[in-house]
């Protein structure tokens, strides 16, 4: 049995997609909705809803979702993802065949049919200040970002990466048994790098499928306005750099 966390916050429609598609493609599975900052109940048939009063962040919810899960997989999804095709059960498939995968991320795309950036190498404080400084337009700035975002690979292929967005991955539950959850310290972003650095540091891989797809209304929350006026004006932004000196503090990683 495989369980899916549908994590939420403030998009009702695009969370009945999210279901719906599920329930189109994959029978045997149960469904919890974790709903952060819940203003009303949640009406959808034959799904766990969470509920939480105010705005937990995304780590919280998951580990949340993880305590009551029953299945031996874990399906984490943002509310903005919709399940195409046979996509579960053919990543189901590849964890069963490859026990030493503790994370599997599909390929994302967009409504449009483009495949979507949603792996990368680990970050860097270079990287960083390259993708959010005007830094990124020279040499080294790009070289820095294409590092970063694994630019020679087109991802119409499975290869191991070092980390998966959290908006779609499969988790082997006996590997959170042996690494535990997500460390809720970090309130939004920078939760899935250091849970897939703790796999790989466990011995897990972490492996981007190509073959199973997903599409992904994808929102960059943290970018707004552009450059130093995100640090200043966006929330989000000021969120994501936060976490982000959490990360580096944590993994004493700074180069």
């Amino acid at each position: 049995m495989i369980s899916i966390i549908i994590t939420h916050h403030k998009t009702p429609e695009l969370l009945h997609v999210c279901v719906e598609s599920i329930k189109k493609t994959f029978k045997d599975c149960e469904i919890i909705i974790c709903d952060s900052e819940a203003d009303k109940k949640i009406d959808i048939k034959d799904v766990q809803v969470l509920s939480f009063k105010k705005n937990t962040g995304y780590a919280f919810l998951v580990n949340q979702g993880i305590k009551k899960s029953k299945g031996e997989y874990v399906l984490i999804l943002n509310a903005d993802i919709v399940v195409l095709e046979d996509s579960i059960q053919k990543m189901l498939n590849y964890m069963e065949k490859y026990e030493k995968i503790g994370i599997l991320g599909p390929q994302l795309i967009d409504f449009t049919g483009n495949i979507q950036i949603s792996c990368f190498a680990y970050p860097t404080i270079s990287s960083i200040v390259a993708r959010r400084t005007p830094f990124k337009k020279l040499k080294r700035g790009k070289n820095i970002l294409n590092k970063f975002t694994i630019k020679e690979w087109d991802r119409t292929t499975t290869r191991e990466v070092d980390w998966i967005q959290g908006s779609a991955i499969m988790v082997r539950k006996k590997a959170i048994d042996k690494i535990g959850l997500m460390d809720e310290r970090f309130f939004m972003y920078f939760e899935d790098v250091d849970w897939c650095r703790r796999f790989w540091q466990k011995g897990y891989k972490v492996v981007y499928y190509s073959k199973a797809r997903m599409a992904h209304y994808y929102h960059r929350a943290s970018k707004k306005f552009g450059a130093i006026l995100d640090v200043v004006l966006n929330k989000q932004s000021r969120i994501h750099i936060y976490s982000a000196l959490k990360y580096f503090k944590k993994w004493k990683y700074v180069k």
